[in-house]
């Protein structure tokens, strides 16, 4: 006696062809031979198509928009040759710029110090005259200098060159850089995700259709990606050479925000 088996296939309707019995039960296969003379039948249960046949897929959105926010990183280095003095004259053209940004309507939350540096300053050897050797040197402090850093979150951005130019007359004459962003991107994020998803729909419906069966409803959902991060314009040093007469020409363009979800859609026989 042949006694009846489980048969486990990853979608067993879809990749196995069997002959089957009228009788047979629903996801049942029964099959029939002879055994010494005898007619056997043996019967597998195949898996439910509902569980076990499944399509995952990744559906990608993407949207532009114009960001509306800028961070700007700029500072004023100054010298002397105390540190004290090199520190006074710091503080000086420091409180200039940063009146000059309250006057341009930053409000006082989006200044904020992110460096503030000391340092002495060396003797440089003498250059030997030619066909002599150099002579040792021991170097000496001949001054100091003082390096403050402040990043500005300006959220006009049409403002922004002016901007730029004022705090370059107040006395700023260092910029290390500038990186544009979008403010709230939780509503061009959620329009995103209905892209992806629309997407990911639209290609399970694709392969389940090429392969004869029908999408059906979405197992489970992860979502992944995130909208890039600030791109920043290369630093500029010395700002003073920069003309004083005209606004710094300043292109914010596009960002775009994107979201990536992973979808396993169940699988049905096409009726």
């Amino acid at each position: 006696m042949i006694r009846s088996r489980l048969v486990r296939f990853a979608c067993a309707p879809l990749l196995v062809s069997v002959a089957t019995a009228a009788a047979a039960p629903a996801n049942n296969a029964r099959f029939f031979g002879l055994v010494g003379g005898r007619t056997v039948s043996v019967e597998m249960s195949l898996p439910n198509q509902s569980e076990d046949c499944t399509i995952s897929v990744v559906g990608h959105g993407k949207l532009s928009a114009a960001p509306d926010v800028a961070e700007i990183s700029v500072g004023v280095v100054t010298q002397g040759e105390t540190a004290g003095e090199a520190l006074a004259a710091n503080n000086e053209a420091m409180g200039a710029l940063q009146a000059v940004v309250k006057e341009r309507g930053v409000a006082a939350k989006d200044v904020q110090t992110t460096n503030l540096n000391v340092s002495p300053q060396y003797s440089q050897p003498p250059q030997p005259l030619p066909g002599q050797p150099q002579r040792n040197h021991v170097p000496t402090i001949v001054g100091y200098q003082v390096s403050n850093t402040v990043q500005i979150t300006a959220r006009n951005l049409g403002k922004l060159g002016a901007l730029l130019d004022a705090v370059v007359k107040a006395g700023a004459n260092q910029m290390h850089g500038i990186s544009f962003r979008i403010d709230e991107t939780e509503k061009l994020l959620d329009q995103a995700r209905v892209k992806a998803m629309a997407d990911a729909k639209r290609k399970a419906e694709l392969l389940a259709g090429e392969a004869g069966v029908v999408v059906g409803k979405p197992l489970s959902i992860q979502e992944g990606g995130a909208s890039p991060p600030p791109r920043p314009v290369r630093p500029m040093m010395m700002m003073r050479a920069m003309a004083a007469d005209s606004a710094v020409p300043v292109a914010a363009g596009e960002q775009e925000l994107s979201v990536t979800v992973q979808v396993v859609y169940e699988l049905k026989s096409a009726k």
